[in-house]
């Protein structure tokens, strides 16, 4: 199932816990629907962007935008912003929405989930938008909700009694409800590897958010701990548009060598996400693998 799938099963599911599932599109104004004061989404890739609009132009608005009345008389958007962008853009004087009844929360936590499920968010935005989501199913600030997690993942790798008193509980179990649910990752693979991105330097981050480089680069390059070459790197990485591997070697002689602990993490970490990958169902992926791993072999017998 591919992303864009998700986000309509997701609100097909909220359809009956609001108890509109027979909800029917009608056309209002455009200039009577508004922005929420937050908004989840931040960045829009102009090319996709771009071919919407072309294609709302051509066509119109094929898949009705989600809002919630307002006291005056207006429409709050609450899922569809690229929608109403290129509605607006082509400047459309109607749309076709669907109207519900929602709270502050169901709002944004139908936004969230929306959004979530784009095959176009980018990684940063994704990891802000979990964490978001999660606030919000948990009742709890943004800032509360990576403690949480950190507090499950020790618990887990501990395989001690401590972790008896902290998987079972209720807090635990809705974040792998939540996780469960949006079908992106586990929340283990969330704290692994998503949590650490927010921790990236500033140029780096935004270099991210607008899709401007991969994460698995993005992590290299931020190895760097000198700022005037890591932006160096990162504007040369981006303008050249350098493979992991290159950028890998030009490293290699600014970095210290690898202590040993560093070299059995990357090697534990590799086979974890082999495991969790599941690449043996991949035909095309395993042939690559089992050709490594013969190699591998060799070396270890040698």
């Amino acid at each position: 199932m591919s992303r864009r799938d998700r986000p309509y099963q997701q609100m097909k599911s909220l359809d009956i816990l609001f108890g509109d599932s027979q909800a029917v599109a009608q056309m209002v104004p455009i200039s009577a629907i508004c922005l929420p004061q937050q908004q989840p989404r931040r960045y829009f890739d102009p090319s996709a962007m771009q071919e919407l609009v072309e294609s709302v132009r051509q066509h119109g608005v094929l898949q009705p935008l989600l809002v919630r009345s307002r006291s005056d008389d207006q429409y709050e958007l609450v899922a569809g912003e690229r929608r109403y962008r290129a509605a607006k853009e082509v400047q459309l004087a109607e749309v076709p929405v669907v109207i519900r009844e929602l709270s502050d929360e169901e709002a944004m936590q139908l936004s969230l989930i929306e959004n979530l499920c784009r095959e176009d968010l980018n990684p940063v935005e994704e990891t802000e938008g979990i964490l978001q989501l999660l606030a919000l199913r948990l009742g709890s600030d943004v800032a509360d909700v990576t403690p949480l997690l950190y507090k499950m993942k020790n618990a887990a790798d501990k395989h001690d009694e401590f972790r008896h008193n902290v998987m079972p509980n209720s807090e635990a179990q809705l974040v792998e409800e939540v996780f469960t649910s949006l079908g992106l990752m586990t929340w283990e693979s969330f704290v692994k590897n998503r949590l650490p991105l927010l921790n990236l330097p500033e140029d780096i981050l935004a270099a991210l958010r607008h899709g401007l480089i991969a994460y698995t680069k993005a992590k290299a390059i931020a190895r760097l701990k000198d700022e005037v070459a890591r932006k160096e790197l990162l504007s040369a990485a981006i303008n050249e548009n350098l493979s992991l591997s290159e950028i890998t070697a030009r490293l290699k002689g600014t970095l210290p060598p690898s202590q040993p602990d560093e070299r059995k993490e990357r090697i534990e970490t590799t086979i974890r996400r082999v495991k969790q990958a599941r690449v043996w169902e991949d035909q095309h992926k395993w042939s690559r693998l089992e050709a490594l791993l013969a190699e591998i072999e060799v070396l270890l017998d040698s």
